[in-house]
């Protein structure tokens, strides 16, 4: 194989190991396998299909390589987005054609699988990162869906919306404009910081749908620190939002690590 055709080759291989399968380059995965076979092959015009042209059912996702990057983890997908998105997908009546709210977006893998798998009526992506906001943008695009300013977007798909959104300083007319049936946030209780913060945007989303139901609200955490998971409870319980866990569902889709506890709170505003 020419120089040039090896270096296409990898850089290739590179983007398919970043982009496919939620960019997780995973331990069953046979890469060095894979790339064997392209680098004694002359034609990859599949594996180009594959990166170019999504189909409807899958997720095409652009990450960072690193954890930490820009000054956020927003840029990688974590493990209570791929259990929610998972969720999701065998629960597609909590979505279907209802306003969805995401709250930390993050790389978008959750609200993708629910655009694309349980058709709601419209879907808001939210950060408060600009890269992270910038990197959202690209990866709707990625996965055929537009934008709502779009005017040649598809009417069969939802309106897609992506919003930054600082916790700390959103009022409740700000998301009032939402108008969400349904908010979701996965993997956003890592400090106490935070979710002192997600209480108080969850406690203003109660009161901006004036004489109509408050949203229903779906939160998805992997317990790493009891601690953590027990000063969110008590925070919701001071601000008078009720709670149930949603059950446990087992793993099928997505390849987050089966030994961390994972849960779904269903809350009530």
């Amino acid at each position: 194989m020419a120089p040039e055709e090896d270096t296409g080759t990898e850089l290739l291989l590179q983007s398919f190991e970043r982009r496919f399968l939620a960019a997780r380059a995973l331990r069953s995965f046979p890469w060095q396998s894979l790339e064997a076979k392209l680098r004694d092959s002359s034609d990859s015009e599949l594996l180009r299909n594959i990166l170019q042209k999504p189909s409807e059912g899958s997720v095409t996702l652009s990450e960072s390589t690193a954890i930490i990057s820009h000054g956020t983890t927003g840029l990688v997908t974590w493990d209570a987005a791929l259990y929610l998105a998972e969720w999701a997908i065998e629960n597609p009546a909590a979505f279907t054609d209802r306003t969805v709210l995401e709250l930390g977006s993050g790389a978008g893998l959750t609200g993708l699988a629910i655009c694309k798998m349980c058709r709601p009526r419209a879907y808001i992506f939210s950060d408060c990162h600009s890269r992270v906001l910038e990197q959202l943008r690209g990866n709707v695009l990625l996965n055929g869906l537009s934008l709502e300013a779009d005017i040649t977007a598809n009417l069969d798909s939802p309106r897609v919306t992506v919003a930054q959104l600082d916790w700390d300083v959103t009022t409740v007319c700000q998301l009032s404009a939402f108008q969400p049936d349904v908010v979701i946030a996965a993997d956003v209780l890592y400090c106490p910081e935070a979710i002192v913060s997600l209480v108080g945007v969850l406690r203003r989303l109660a009161a901006c749908r004036e004489h109509q139901r408050a949203p229903e609200v779906y939160v998805a955490f992997t317990v790493r620190n009891p601690e953590t998971c027990q000063l969110f409870t008590t925070e919701l319980g001071r601000a008078g939002i009720r709670w149930e866990a949603e059950p446990r569902h087992d793993q099928k889709l997505f390849p987050y690590e089966e030994h961390l506890e994972m849960a779904i709170l269903n809350l009530t505003l």
